[in-house]
């Protein structure tokens, strides 16, 4: 499985570490959804391959918000981030942003994807991945709820584990 999320923030590219900044949830998210074994933070960011996951973001340039970005950064972003899908051929990307997902749309020439309304969870295949999409963890996503997140963190779990390894 591959994470992607928008681009690095401030502590990420101080740190030189995925989703560093100290209101971002995405760590908790991972360790209480189960999708890691253990508690891990920003620092452990490495040791995702331990578990099968990559992690990469749509746009390389640190910013202190999306709101920095311009739409060309995102369009070239998608275009790599469609390449490395289709190099390592992960089974599932995981988006971590609705904003990810717009913006792979719009790079793939949908009509209107900044409007269209996207709905957590598994999407049509790109590259031969299927794709997930998960509410963005930042603290200053008001969007969705920490229950809501986990829901969509335990979801995504529940779909990926191997048949053998599910509860009957």
């Amino acid at each position: 499985m591959l994470f992607v999320g928008i681009n690095p923030g401030v502590q990420s590219a101080l740190t030189g570490h995925h989703f560093a900044g100290p209101s971002n949830r995405f760590w908790k998210l991972l360790s209480e959804s189960r999708l890691v074994p253990e508690p891990i933070t920003y620092v452990d960011d490495d040791r995702l391959t331990e578990w099968g996951y990559g992690i990469t973001n749509i746009v390389a340039r640190p910013t202190p918000g999306i709101n920095d970005l311009r739409p060309v950064e995102y369009a070239e972003g998608a275009r790599v981030l469609l390449e490395k899908v289709e190099r390592y051929q992960p089974a599932v990307v995981a988006l971590v942003g609705v904003t990810v997902f717009r913006a792979l749309l719009e790079a793939l020439g949908e009509d209107r994807p900044r409007t269209r309304p996207v709905e957590l969870g598994f999407q049509k295949e790109m590259a031969g991945a299927k794709i997930f999409v998960l509410p963005n963890p930042s603290g200053r996503n008001a969007n969705f709820s920490y229950a809501e997140m986990l829901a969509a963190f335990q979801l995504l779990k529940r779909s990926t584990l191997p048949n053998r390894q599910r509860k009957k």
